[in-house]
């Protein structure tokens, strides 16, 4: 026995029952995180929901009556694109986009819109149903995203060409660095004739600064590798002693030359470090030869260590000038040269503490300084236990 489709719905608990086109009003207007309105055959607006009022700005008696396309872009309204839109829905049933859309106020949000077409049960057209929905968020985000990628893209790009640019100027000046160099030795071994004292001072301080320029090449060939990952890791145990040993052994003659005492406290027992042995010592030269440059004669370095459950901590203490507490943050970047001025004796191009920065984190490690004005500073090289 056939049965007439229901004209009204129980909602058990909570009432009398309720018309079915009273339902599906509450439901559209209960909406508010979707613009859902109806349009005729032509575009026109013929419903509003506080959806659409809350995204567009117009009220029900502001837009109920005008045509769909004020809600597009003037470039938008330019090609048709309303009409199309309207075309498409009605050959295929539906459409759907994003793009923008403008406001009552003339701003524009980012939309996603499905229009439906409604046909009555004859098949005929009666008009549109058109579901909007604020995306901009979203689409900020995602252009946030973009431009991120961009910029490190860009970065990345820069660095490589930086990196490869030092690592061919460097191998450009490295090699007559080397000839003049080895021809200083030469004639200062007499290979020439013998020297008149005058003459091998001048020649001396010639090959002092062959040497210091060769040096900061040094410098720069190895922030380009380290810049541009092209540095090979061998991650292993190796004893923390020996390598403050070697490295002790190294500089204390450097030191000595300064009137600086080069001091290493004993290690507690046996501690192996699980690191990149050449590199952790390449960290520490660099450590030690920077608390030479910046102590007095009469000062004192001391290398210590100590060990945690999962870590291992090696100390450059000196007793130099010490570093600005405004200005500690700036120490391990590229380039920067903390007490250099056009009358101070230290020389370099300030990349050896950023080297060794780079060097520790590639390591799985962290370089940490400390310092007081007048009181020395301590540089610490955190590594994983071995």
């Amino acid at each position: 026995m056939a049965h007439d489709a229901p004209t009204r719905s129980e909602i058990r608990g909570l009432g009398p029952s309720v018309p079915l086109d009273d339902l599906h009003r509450l439901l559209i207007d209960s909406v508010r995180d979707y613009a859902i309105f109806a349009l005729d055959r032509e575009g026109y607006v013929l419903s509003w929901n506080p959806g659409a009022e809350r995204f567009k700005g117009y009220q029900a008696h502001e837009i109920i009556g005008k045509h769909f396309s004020t809600f597009y872009t003037d470039e938008a309204r330019a090609t048709n694109h309303p009409a199309y839109e309207l075309k498409v829905a009605t050959e295929e049933g539906r459409y759907e986009e994003e793009g923008w859309r403008v406001r009552k106020d003339g701003t524009n949000f980012w939309a996603n819109v499905t229009i439906t077409a409604l046909r009555d049960a004859s098949g005929t057209l009666v008009g549109f149903a058109k579901v909007t929905r604020d995306l901009t968020e979203r689409r900020k985000a995602q252009d946030q995203a973009i431009e991120d990628a961009r910029r490190v893209a860009q970065a990345e790009a820069a660095n490589r060409a930086k990196g490869e640019f030092l690592a061919a100027l460097s191998h450009e000046l490295r090699t007559p660095l080397n000839a003049i160099g080895g021809y200083l030795d030469l004639v200062l071994f007499g290979v020439r004739g013998p020297l008149s004292d005058d003459v091998k001072r001048d020649l001396e301080r010639v090959r002092d600064s062959q040497q210091h320029l060769l040096a900061l090449i040094n410098d720069l060939l190895n922030f380009s590798r380290v810049e541009a990952g092209r540095l090979t890791y061998t991650i292993e145990p190796f004893a923390v002693d020996a390598a403050i040993d070697s490295v002790v052994m190294l500089m204390e003659g450097q030191a000595e030359s300064r009137d600086i005492v080069l001091a290493r406290a004993a290690c507690p027992g046996t501690v192996n470090a699980r690191a990149d042995a050449k590199k952790v010592e390449q960290i520490l030269v660099n450590l030690v030869g920077n608390a030479i440059k910046f102590t007095e004669a009469g000062g004192r370095i001391t290398l210590s260590c100590a060990v945690t459950a999962d870590e291992v901590t090696i100390a450059v203490t000196d007793t130099g000038s010490g570093i600005p507490a405004d200005k500690l943050h700036l120490i391990f970047e590229p380039f920067v040269q903390l007490g250099r001025n056009l009358t101070s004796s230290h020389e370099g191009a300030g990349l050896g503490l950023a080297i060794s920065s780079d060097l520790a984190r590639a390591m799985g490690g962290e370089l940490r300084a400390e310092s007081e004005i007048g009181r020395g500073s301590t540089f610490t090289l955190i590594l994983p236990r071995g």
